[in-house]
């Protein structure tokens, strides 16, 4: 059997949809292949307009800070002050209209509303000014910086389906994420680092678990599934050699590897051999790539101010949030920290005191650090959960603690950098939080869906169908086909929110 002598000798056997994926322009090929056929395609003389792109991308990569478990936009970012005259009545029944409950309150006698027991603040940004926590007083400094919206919602209201349905598009498991459609559409920008990347930062509260298909690749080749950067052994699992195998020897053993998956390919054509193939190679440029990427020593104590003490403790969001930082400036498009613990049906307020003040300076800091490096505005961080939480208590009521119940009617996500309005707020809700709201707060009815965008509102199809459009990608355009249907991230949904681009 002949050796494979490179990597490249593989691109004489690709289809012309792995053709387009693994070349330098990514989306921009693939996705207007589609757009102008393949005769247009085939003259080859034509320079793409934009890279290859749908349209001038506004960033470059996106960084996106994922509450797990659902903060409480009550609690946090969505100041109601009207609720304390209400504290502990029963929550009015147009309010709640018609809102399903979960199992975890259905057998309440009553519906108490709870108004937040933390002080809020007005900070001034570029537009009314947003009110935040005391929760969060880091965040409130690059309140300058900060898109906020209120009123994002979702379909889901348990944890699972609202999870996968904002990484994915769909709240039934076997889709794409976000991470791996940017991989597919964008390709990567360092050959010596995965394009998707996905941290777990440590916390007090690790109660929601987190499934690998969250970042993985669904029914796209795997190439384009998130590697999991770990804070314990090795950062990437089995990237050390075993005892006694040497560098050489790797080399060696892939060079075998990658003739004898060539013959296979060559026999049978199945596209994930080529996929696993560049994963192997990528593995072995890691080996030399990551260990220096994690390597936290290299930064100053001016860096360690910026993100604080914790960020020195491996696995801390801090921590993490300066290795997504190192990450983007090594050209790696997509990050993605997961941080769990957010899920307070009881004690919320020793639970969210515990895990803002994990990611409170952390979030601030990586936000300076863009803008101090002038990566900010080509990078979109992105901030917020997979549900808000409810304007009523679950459980025993109290002044100075309480819970709250899944919400995902309304809820706040904040955006920043990467061709984002700075420093404006946008939507509302009702006085109780609890509706998205017109300007003069009364509550939307009919309420808001996901069949058809409704000003002043955000669906996660329209926060996704954003993330891509500041990219350079047509969400509507970049699909994937499968099983004999065109797949995209959005399904059929999904509005650009122009209000919020720059």
């Amino acid at each position: 059997m002949k050796s494979l002598e490179t990597i490249q000798d593989f691109d004489l056997n690709l289809t012309r949809r792995q053709l387009f994926g693994r070349s330098a322009l990514g989306l921009g090929t693939a996705a207007m292949s589609q757009i102008l056929g393949s005769d247009a395609m085939a003259e080859g003389s034509k320079i793409l307009p934009h890279g290859g792109l749908h349209h001038a991308p506004k960033a470059k990569r996106v960084i996106y800070l994922f509450m797990s478990g659902g903060p409480s936009h009550h609690d946090l970012w969505d100041y109601k002050p009207k609720m304390q005259e209400m504290f502990g009545q029963n929550l009015p029944e147009h309010i709640r209209d018609g809102q399903r409950i979960t199992g975890m309150t259905a057998g309440q006698k009553t519906l108490p509303v709870c108004p937040s027991k933390y002080k809020f603040t007005k900070h001034e940004n570029n537009d009314r000014g947003v009110w935040v926590s005391e929760l969060l007083p880091h965040t409130a400094t690059v309140a300058k910086e900060l898109c906020v919206v209120h009123s994002t919602f979702t379909d889901a209201i348990n944890h699972d389906p609202a999870i996968t349905y904002i990484q994915t598009g769909s709240q039934v498991p076997g889709r794409p994420s976000l991470g791996a459609w940017l991989s597919y559409g964008l390709g990567s920008m360092n050959e010596d680092l995965p394009g998707y990347v996905v941290m777990h930062a440590r916390t007090k509260h690790p109660e929601q678990s987190l499934f690998g298909r969250l970042w993985g690749s669904g029914f796209m080749p795997s190439e384009h599934q998130g590697t999991l950067m770990r804070s314990q052994g090795d950062s990437v699992l089995y990237l050390s050699n075993p005892a006694g195998v040497s560098r050489e020897d790797r080399r060696a053993q892939l060079d075998a590897l990658g003739a004898l998956n060539k013959e296979q390919h060559l026999r049978f054509g199945d596209p994930e051999i080529l996929s696993r193939i560049k994963q192997h190679e990528l593995a072995y440029r890691m080996q030399s790539s990551v260990p220096e990427l994690m390597d936290l020593s290299q930064e100053d104590d001016k860096t360690f101010e910026l993100y604080g003490e914790e960020a020195r403790k491996p696995g801390s969001f801090a921590a993490c949030c300066l290795n997504a930082r190192r990450l983007a400036e090594r050209g790696v498009r997509n990050i993605q920290i997961f941080h769990r613990g957010w899920d307070a049906h009881g004690n919320l307020v020793g639970e969210h005191g515990n895990q803002c003040k994990d990611i409170d300076q952390g979030s601030a800091a990586l936000i300076k650090d863009l803008k101090r490096l002038g990566m900010l505005d080509e990078t979109l961080v992105v901030w917020g959960g997979e549900f808000g939480r409810t304007a009523y208590c679950q459980g025993r009521l109290r002044r100075d603690n309480y819970g709250r119940d899944h919400h995902p009617r309304c809820f706040t996500v904040w955006m920043a950098g990467g061709g984002i309005k700075p420093g404006i707020t946008y939507g509302q809700t009702d006085d109780y939080a609890y509706n998205i709201a017109h300007p003069d707060g009364t509550p939307m009815r009919p309420k808001p869906s996901s069949e058809k965008w409704t000003p002043g509102t955000m669906h996660i199809h329209d926060l996704n169908a954003t993330i891509l459009h500041l990219l350079g990608i047509d969400h509507r355009k970049l699909t994937y086909r499968y099983q004999g249907r065109d797949f995209r991230l959005t399904d059929i949904h999904g509005h650009v929110m122009k209000d919020l681009i720059a």
